[in-house]
C-alpha cells in the first residue's frame, strides 16, 4: 500500500474485507465516498474537485475493487464516471516503495489517454510519491522513454504506442498487478484486437483485470473469457442500451439537402452546445470548413489535426468559445464535456454500437440531452435497427422552416438583451452622447431598431426558404394500419361479383351516406375484397354494411387483425405440404385399369412393328 510521509499507511487505516464468493454479479454499493473505504487523502482530493455523491458505476465498482480479489467486467455508458470508478481505488493500492510499473491502463485514443492521466493526477494530488505517465502516438517517444526509465507506478497508454514501448523493452509489464481496459469496445472497433492480444499475452496471469465498456459485443466477451480469471459483472444499464437522460430525434431529408437541414437544426437552437459526428476525416474537414464560412462558431477534430492544434481546439470548446465541434468517432473519444446539449449525427454510423457511444456524449452528470440524426429515406431502416439494439425510441421531428427559426432567434435575442449586465461606470461617460443621438426615436421605434440589428440577418437569409422535409410512410415502411390509424375490413364479394376499386368506394359512400370516410389500401380478389378504413370511422362502416347484410343474406363483412399488405404477403407464400392439392392421392381401381390398358396398348404396338 502507499506509504505517506508522517502519516499512517493505508494498511493501518484501511481494513481489507475478506473476499466473498458472488453469484456472477456484485451487489454491494456505497452511497457516499467516505463510506467506500477510500483513504482520507483521496477523499480530500475529490472533495476539492467537487465530487459529492458517487455515480451508479462508482458506487458499485469502488468497493468491489477495494474489497474483492477477482477481476471485473463493468458495463456503463460513456460519461458516467468510469475513470473515477477504477482510478480512485487503484491509486489507493499502489505501493510507492516499489518503483516498477504496477498498473497499466489501456484506452483507445490519445485524447482519452491524456484525460485519464490528468484525472489520476488530480485524484492523487495529496498522495506523495505516486508517479503517473501517459504514452501515446503523435508525441515524442524519446520523452516518454525517459519518463519510463525514471520509474513509473501507473502507465496510461494507447495500444499501439504501449506495444511499441514493450517491444523496445522500455515498458516492462511482466510484474504488473492490475490491468485496466477502458472503452474496450471502442478499442476493438478501431482495430486494436491484435495489439491487445500481443499486450495481454505478456502480462502475468495472477494480475487483476478490470474491463470497462459501454456495450457488450462478442469481441469484449472474448477478451473476458480468454484473459480474465474469476470475474464478476457489474452492469449499471442494460447491455447495449442508451442513456435514459437522452432524447432521440431524427429528421428526414434528401441527401443533397443534408447540410441545409443541419444549419436549420442548429439555427433553431440559439444556445446549442454540441458535437457533430462525421464518418470520415475528409467529411469532418469539409463540414467544419463550410460551417465556419457560414458564420458558425465551429471547428474540427480528427486524425489529421496535429497534437498542438488539438489541444487549442479542445480548450476553446471546453471554455465554450466554440459552440460546435465537428469530429470523427475516433477523435471524439477524448472529449470529456458534461454540459453538451446536443449530439448531431450528420451521418448515421454503420455500427449500431457506435451510435450508443455517440449519444452518450450528451445527457451526462444527471442533465438531459438530445441526440439528433439527419437521415434520407433509404436510412429509415437503420433507425429501427438502432431502436431495437439500444432499447430506445426515436421521435420523428420536422426540419424547421424560416418562420420558426426567425421566431426562436428573435426571442433568444430579447432574452440576451434582458439578461445583459451593464457596466455602469465604464459606459456612463458615453451615455449623454448616446441619449442625444437617439432622442428623436420613440420607445417602440428604439426597440424595433435594436432588435433588427441582429434579427434582419435571419429574415433575409430565410426569406422564401423551401421545405426540406421528405414525407414518408410510417417508419421503416410500416403501414399505417399497424400503427392503429387504419383498420382492415373484409367483404365476401370480389371480382367475380363485379367489384373494383371505383365500385367499392361508391358502396362505402352510399352505405355510410358520407364521402368523408378515409380509405387506405384496397385488395380485390376473385371472391373476397380487403380494404382499409380510418379507425375512427370503423364502427360506422361495419354497422352500415351489417345493416345491408340483414337484407342481403349472402353479404358478409368482418374486421381483420392484420393489414392488407400482411394478407398479400401471406397469400404469396408457397402453400404447405399439408394442402390437399399437394398430397399424393391413393390410386383407385379405375386408375389401375387405365394404367394396365396403356401398358397393353404399348405392347401391341411393339408386336406389330
Amino acid at each position: 500500500m502507499l506509504n505517506i510521509k508522517n502519516k499512517p499507511t493505508f494498511a493501518a487505516s484501511y481494513t481489507q474485507t475478506p473476499p466473498r464468493v458472488c453469484g456472477g454479479k456484485y451487489h454491494k454499493m456505497t452511497e457516499k465516498y467516505d463510506q467506500s473505504g477510500l483513504h482520507e487523502d483521496i477523499l480530500k482530493s475529490i472533495r476539492e474537485l467537487g465530487f459529492v455523491t458517487p455515480t451508479p458505476i462508482q458506487a458499485k465498482a469502488i468497493p468491489y475493487i477495494l474489497e474483492e480479489d477477482k477481476d471485473l467486467l463493468a458495463l456503463a455508458q460513456t460519461g458516467t464516471g468510469k475513470t473515477a470508478a477504477f482510478g480512485l481505488p487503484i491509486l489507493q493500492q499502489v505501493d510507492i516503495n516499489n518503483n516498477s510499473t504496477q498498473i497499466l491502463i489501456l484506452s483507445p485514443t490519445r485524447e482519452l489517454c491524456m484525460q485519464i492521466s490528468d484525472d489520476l493526477s488530480n485524484y492523487s494530488k495529496f498522495l506523495d510519491g505516486v508517479k503517473i505517465t501517459a504514452v501515446f502516438g503523435g508525441a515524442n517517444i524519446s520523452t516518454q522513454i525517459r519518463e519510463l526509465r525514471k520509474g513509473v507506478h501507473i502507465v496510461v497508454g494507447t495500444p499501439g504506442r504501449t506495444l511499441d514501448l514493450i517491444r523496445r523493452k522500455v515498458l516492462k509489464i511482466t510484474d504488473i498487478k492490475k490491468l485496466v481496459l477502458d472503452e474496450a469496445d471502442e478499442m476493438l472497433n478501431m482495430g486494436f484486437q491484435e495489439d491487445l492480444d500481443a499486450i495481454l499475452e505478456n502480462t502475468p496471469k495472477d494480475k487483476r483485470t478490470f474491463l470497462f465498456s459501454a456495450t457488450m459485443p462478442k469481441g469484449v466477451m472474448r477478451i473476458a473469457e480468454r484473459y480474465m480469471n474469476d470475474w464478476e459483472k457489474i452492469a449499471v444499464n442494460a447491455e447495449n442500451s442508451g442513456s435514459s437522460n437522452v432524447k432521440h430525434r431524427y429528421y428526414v431529408t434528401h441527401a443533397r439537402n443534408r447540410f441545409e437541414a443541419l444549419k436549420r437544426i442548429v439555427d433553431e437552437q440559439p444556445n446549442i452546445y454540441g458535437l457533430i459526428f462525421c464518418r470520415t476525416r475528409q467529411e469532418a474537414k469539409d463540414l467544419a470548413s463550410s460551417m465556419i464560412q457560414n458564420g458558425y462558431d465551429a471547428d474540427a477534430l480528427h486524425g489529421d489535426v496535429p497534437q498542438a492544434q488539438r489541444t487549442i481546439v479542445m480548450n476553446r470548446f471546453k471554455t465554450r468559445q466554440l459552440q460546435l465541434l465537428v469530429a470523427t468517432d475516433v477523435a471524439a473519444r477524448g472529449v470529456d464535456v458534461n454540459d453538451l446539449t446536443h449530439v448531431i449525427n450528420y451521418n448515421l454510423p454503420d455500427d449500431k454500437e457506435i451510435y450508443v457511444h455517440r449519444s452518450g456524449r450528451t445527457g451526462r452528470a444527471g442533465k438531459e440531452g438530445i441526440s439528433v440524426a439527419i437521415v434520407h429515406t433509404r436510412e429509415l431502416r437503420k433507425i429501427k435497427d438502432i431502436e431495437r439494439f439500444a432499447k430506445i425510441s426515436f421521435e420523428k421531428a420536422q426540419i424547421p422552416d424560416g418562420i420558426q427559426i426567425c421566431e426562436k432567434q428573435l426571442f433568444s435575442l430579447v432574452d440576451k438583451i434582458e439578461k445583459t449586465e451593464v457596466a455602469e461606470e465604464q459606459i456612463a461617460k458615453f451615455l449623454p452622447v448616446v441619449y442625444k443621438k437617439l432622442a428623436w426615436l420613440s420607445r417602440e421605434e428604439l426597440i424595433k431598431k435594436m432588435v433588427s440589428v441582429e434579427f434582419n440577418r435571419f429574415l433575409e437569409y430565410y426569406k422564401d426558404a423551401k421545405d426540406l422535409n421528405v414525407q414518408t410512410k410510417d417508419r421503416g415502411g410500416e403501414k399505417k394500419s399497424r400503427g392503429g390509424k387504419f383498420t382492415t375490413l373484409s367483404l365476401n364479394v370480389g371480382k367475380k361479383h363485379g367489384i373494383d376499386a371505383r365500385v367499392l368506394i361508391g358502396m362505402i359512400n352510399e352505405v355510410t351516406d358520407s364521402n368523408t370516410v378515409p380509405i387506405g389500401k384496397i385488395e380485390i380478389n376473385r371472391r373476397q375484397t380487403l380494404f382499409e378504413v380510418g379507425t375512427s370511422h370503423k364502427n360506422k362502416v361495419l354497422k352500415a354494411f351489417k345493416d345491408i347484410a340483414e337484407e342481403a343474406a349472402d353479404l358478409e363483412v368482418k374486421e381483420l387483425s392484420g393489414g392488407v399488405e400482411e394478407y398479400k404477403e401471406q397469400k404469396s407464400k408457397p402453400k404447405s405440404g399439408n394442402n390437399r392439392r399437394n398430397k399424393k392421392r391413393k390410386p383407385t381401381s379405375k386408375d389401375r385399369y387405365r394404367s394396365s390398358k396403356r401398358k397393353s396398348t404399348r405392347r401391341e404396338r411393339r408386336r406389330k412393328k
